[in-house]
């Protein structure tokens, strides 16, 4: 994959435009991202504290704008904006998110593959 494809996830050339296609800078930070988000979306968890959930919506959506996945950062300012909705209400928004980051998750996956 060049840094000119994109992916219905993540827009690599976003990330890449930053460190001027250093692809050992881009997987590093690929790396650091895979790992924050399978830390903090068990933390999006639609019981926790209306402040709890923000923060956690909050911080994956700042990682995912880094990294060209503006779909997913969509999903999490939308779960943020949903802090003090139902718990119904946020199962949905987590569900989306999940799904979301599912796909960058494989899209980084095959790009550092590559």
């Amino acid at each position: 994959m060049t840094g000119e494809e994109r992916t219905a996830s993540v827009d690599f050339s976003h990330l890449e435009s930053y460190v001027a296609g250093d692809r050992s800078i881009v997987r590093e930070v690929l790396s650091l991202f895979s790992d924050q988000a399978r830390t903090v979306l068990p933390s999006l968890n639609p019981d926790a504290s209306n402040e709890d959930w923000r923060n956690a919506a909050h911080s994956l959506k700042g990682s995912a704008l880094g990294i060209g996945a503006f779909a997913l950062a969509e999903a999490c300012s939308e779960a943020e904006a949903a802090r003090d909705a139902s718990v119904e209400v946020k199962r949905g928004a987590r569900a989306r998110v999940a799904d979301l980051l599912g796909g960058a998750l494989a899209d980084i996956a095959a790009y550092t593959r590559g």
